[in-house]
């Protein structure tokens, strides 16, 4: 190498020589206090709450109103013919046997005004009329009928005729436990379960319960008016 270049780079690397050393500094960033952590958490926790709460109610809203109309407002001055059940009752966890011999749980009845009956699987003549009546009375509701599913909880082990099968084709059959059925509906005193027709809501709850000797014109104008509260939040089908 020439002595120019050596110089050139003598000098070019000088000044990096002569610049002094400068200690290492780290920047150290303070952690977020406990409780302030806490607080937002908290914080968190509640505007969740206040959300789930607000969707609830949004849901709920018009299953009340229409209850509200029914049992309190009564604009016609009315009174129900059939009994109103206080406390209502929600549908039973148990499970019944379907025509076909399917299993079937009760609370798969939800979402639809039910009206049921209860009697043993022989079918006497007393069970033959109500069975008679709920086809009529669903039938009556015209338009509305499909809101309204006509059930028949039977006991007992006795086998259904042919004939009674197809009378019965637009019912839910099923086939329960008559000890498991009398934890959940109840007679008024002095009668059976079934001397009885009973109104279930789309909520699953027993809700009402019309007397002995049913008077069909009667029921009908609380079935009417119970569907016809409920016309704006309940709609056929499940």
């Amino acid at each position: 190498m020439s002595g120019s270049n050596f110089s050139l780079l003598a000098e070019s690397a000088s000044p990096m020589a002569q610049t002094p050393d400068e200690p290492l500094t780290m920047t150290v960033h303070s952690l977020p206090q406990l409780d302030q952590a806490s607080a937002r958490s908290a914080a968190s926790t509640r505007a969740g709450r206040w959300k789930m709460l607000a969707l609830l109610l949004v849901c709920t809203a018009p299953v009340i109103a229409s209850y509200f109309t029914y049992y309190v407002v009564r604009p016609e001055g009315r009174r129900n013919y059939g009994e109103l059940v206080n406390p209502q009752r929600p549908l039973p966890v148990f499970t019944g046997i379907s025509a076909q011999g399917q299993s079937v749980p009760l609370t798969q009845l939800k979402d639809q005004w039910l009206l049921v009956s209860v009697a043993d699987s022989a079918c006497d003549a007393a069970c033959q009329n109500h069975l008679y009546l709920q086809r009529q009375l669903r039938e009556t509701l015209g338009k509305e009928k499909d809101r309204l599913d006509w059930v028949w909880l039977r006991t007992g082990e006795t086998p259904l005729s042919e004939p009674m099968l197809q009378a019965t084709s637009a019912a839910t059959v099923l086939q329960v436990d008559a000890a498991q059925l009398a934890t959940w509906l109840e007679p008024a005193s002095g009668q059976r379960l079934e001397d009885h027709l009973y109104v279930v809501d789309p909520l699953g709850n027993w809700m009402m319960r019309f007397p002995a000797n049913v008077d069909p014109k009667q029921a009908k104008r609380d079935l009417d008016r119970l569907l016809r509260a409920s016309s704006f939040w309940d709609k056929a089908g499940r």
